[in-house]
């Protein structure tokens, strides 16, 4: 609880500052529609490219118009949450446009927009094969930009004042590894993006990948999205190009700034970097006890694959997870939610958060074994552990469990199977994209609003889009 003193120095969010940055956004937003708008002309799905060219202008426009309110230089902190939160909750309903104009009600594409943005790769979509290779393209596109981000993009290729990048980079960016500048940071980022991306499709094509596959899976896998052109998603793929997509998908769950360190040879940074060596672990362990737990089920590599694909939260599957047993999916479950590395294109709660949830436990009961008068701190990997970092790891931990718990009570009340339901909804908390089947055309409005919202707050990390639509962001003293 706050104390009057404190109340006295809210400052309320500035719509004018919200707006103009969010037009930014909106510009930002409209370039990379035209990437799609070129797609379906080189496809020859030119029926599509007025809705494609509508949105562009739609977006175009409202990011001009924009610019002709007052922009401060400086931004809240909680003002540079809600712009983000805004564009991720807004995006999906200008790129669902175009998935609208090729048949789909309303409601699916809304939810497979979300799912694009948000690199989750749940769909509600019953078969894709009477799908153009625009849409197959379109969904990818949306997965690799949503794995970059809206604001990292916007910072890289667009001015910005320097007090207000540092915020909106704050709210999107690891601040541990910020370099000269944070536009220096994201043009970094965007430059590491569009390597792997690159390099991902040249190993898919030296597998014998179609370049219409090369470049799917790669949008689909680097940005950890899971959105595959074919319904039996990597099985048809055979297995060395489903070995190599989910190896970019792993790729993409390493911290994006670590690569930077490998290309100028600073290879003790990946050997320390204990995050990294935590993915490499739990990536292993989930292998070996779901190997154990499926032994005899399934072959062992499908097994492996599938570990990896939960792990990073890429979503990929070469068999139905829905033919699991119960231990299994409770193991998956676990690995969802657990997710990649902080400034990875992966979901969940982030491997970082977790130590430092661990380490504190650690230090907590050596504290026990120390004099009263003892002075100590928690580290990790020899760093100190301040406070705040450890509160907000402890808060974004406990929002992501409420979050799950409250959307599972959801899919209980309307009869779901209980392990099932908590996998479903696990599964699009952690952007993830595994379905044992409940999402699928028939699923009731409600609940495709339940995963849509999950979709959501798991990638804002609830946090963004609570401090939007809490009351006190917008009450206070004029900043």
């Amino acid at each position: 609880m706050s104390g009057p003193g404190e109340r006295t120095l809210w400052q309320a969010a500035r719509p004018a500052a919200i707006v103009h940055y969010l037009g930014q956004l909106a510009i930002v937003l409209g370039l990379v529609t035209l990437v799609p708008t070129a797609a379906a002309i080189v496809l020859g799905d030119y029926q599509l490219v007025p809705s494609y060219l509508a949105v562009v202008a739609a977006l175009l426009g409202l990011g001009v118009a924009s610019r002709l309110t007052s922009a401060p230089r400086a931004l809240q902190r909680h003002e540079a949450l809600v712009i983000t939160a805004f564009t991720f909750v807004l995006s999906p309903l200008f790129l669902s446009l175009p998935l609208a104009a090729q048949g789909l009600a309303v409601t699916d594409a809304l939810f497979e927009a979300v799912s694009g943005v948000t690199t989750t790769g749940l769909s509600t979509l019953g078969s894709l094969a009477e799908r153009t290779p625009t849409f197959l393209f379109a969904r990818a596109w949306m997965q690799w930009i949503g794995g970059l981000g809206f604001v990292v993009l916007s910072l890289a290729l667009m001015p910005a004042p320097a007090a207000a990048a540092r915020q909106l980079g704050s709210s999107v960016l690891d601040a541990t590894d910020m370099v000269a500048s944070v536009r220096a940071h994201a043009r970094l980022v965007l430059r590491i993006y569009l390597a792997l991306t690159a390099v991902g499709i040249l190993v898919l094509l030296a597998l014998g990948a179609t370049p219409f596959d090369a470049v799917v899976h790669t949008l689909a896998g680097i940005s950890t999205g899971g959105f595959a052109p074919r319904d039996d998603s990597l099985a048809s793929l055979g297995p060395s190009l489903a070995t190599g997509v989910l190896l970019l998908a792993a790729c993409g769950a390493i911290a994006l700034p670590r690569y930077a360190a490998l290309a100028r040879g600073r290879w003790r940074e990946w050997r320390d970097d204990v995050e990294l060596r935590a993915l490499l672990a739990v990536i292993a362990l989930a292998s070996v006890l779901l190997v154990l737990l499926e032994a005899g089920a399934r072959p062992v590599g499908e097994l492996v694959l599938l570990a990896l694909s939960a792990q990073t939260t890429a979503g990929f599957a070469t068999f139905d997870p829905a033919l699991l047993g119960d231990e299994a999916k409770a193991a998956l479950v676990a690995s969802m939610l657990t997710g990649g590395a902080q400034g990875s294109t992966a979901g969940g709660i982030k491997l970082l958060r977790l130590l430092l949830m661990v380490r504190l436990v650690c230090w907590l009961v050596a504290q026990t074994r120390l004099p009263n008068r003892a002075v100590s701190a928690p580290t990790l990997a020899g760093a100190p552990l301040g406070t705040d970092e450890l509160l907000r790891a402890a808060a974004i931990i406990m929002l992501f469990g409420a979050v799950v718990v409250l959307s599972w009570f959801a899919f209980l009340l309307y009869g779901y199977a209980p392990l099932d339901a908590l996998f479903e909804v696990s599964s699009a908390t952690g952007t993830v994209g595994l379905s044992v089947g409940l999402t699928r055309p028939e699923l009731e409005p409600l609940l495709k609003g339940v995963l849509c919202a999950d979709m959501l707050l798991g990638r804002l990390e609830v946090f963004a889009l609570l401090v939007a639509l809490t009351p006190r962001t917008w009450l206070g003293r004029p900043g």
